[in-house]
């Protein structure tokens, strides 16, 4: 059995202008993956001053204690087409540092398009990096069952601005939209 010391997981903050985003739901999510990892004590995130101007990705790496923290200057990547990526086995409910096996995946499937769609069960469950919304024409849906319960997925929910359905994947063509959502994008949607 590994040790829990040896078990690497992963937090990515947006910051803007100075600013740390939505933090409260980041510790949430940090506190919940201890526990689910067996550790009794919660983790404080203790973050340095960010960089005062522009907007950056700090990713923070984590067990015990804080591993590492790391600022990046952040450039969104727009996603125009995606491939389907079959798998019934594949499982990452924590963010874990080590994406082995969802970058496997992404090799396997992604073709010429820019990103995957992970299936699982004939169901939708997440992109490589993200969570996804999509839109019916009267409300934003999102998968019941994703891979990793993603922090802005968690507050979109609570402010009732998307809600959980099973989607199978036959029925993506019927959306209106396809949105990939996670801490770091910027959503004008609503």
């Amino acid at each position: 059995m590994q040790n829990l010391k040896e078990i690497k997981l992963l937090e990515t903050i947006k910051v803007e202008n100075g600013q740390y985003l939505f933090l409260a739901f980041h510790q949430e999510r940090v506190n919940w993956s201890r526990i689910k990892l067996g550790f009794s004590k919660a983790l404080k995130l203790k973050l340095p001053n960010p960089p005062k101007t522009g907007i950056f990705k700090c990713r923070i790496v984590y067990s015990d204690k804080i591993e590492k923290i790391e600022f990046t200057i952040y450039k969104e990547k727009k996603t125009h087409t995606f491939s389907l990526a079959f798998s019934n086995d594949i499982t990452y409910s924590l963010k874990f540092e080590n994406r082995t096996a969802i970058n496997n995946l992404k090799n396997e499937f992604i073709g010429n398009s820019d990103e995957i769609i992970i299936i699982k069960n004939g169901l939708v469950t997440d992109s490589s990096i993200a969570n996804i919304i999509f839109y019916n024409g009267q409300k934003w849906i999102t998968p019941k069952f994703p891979l990793l319960r993603g922090t802005t997925r968690e507050r979109l929910l609570r402010e009732h601005k998307i809600f959980e359905a099973n989607i199978d994947f036959r029925d993506i063509s019927k959306f209106k939209r396809i949105v990939f959502i996670n801490a770091m994008i910027n959503l004008n949607i609503f």
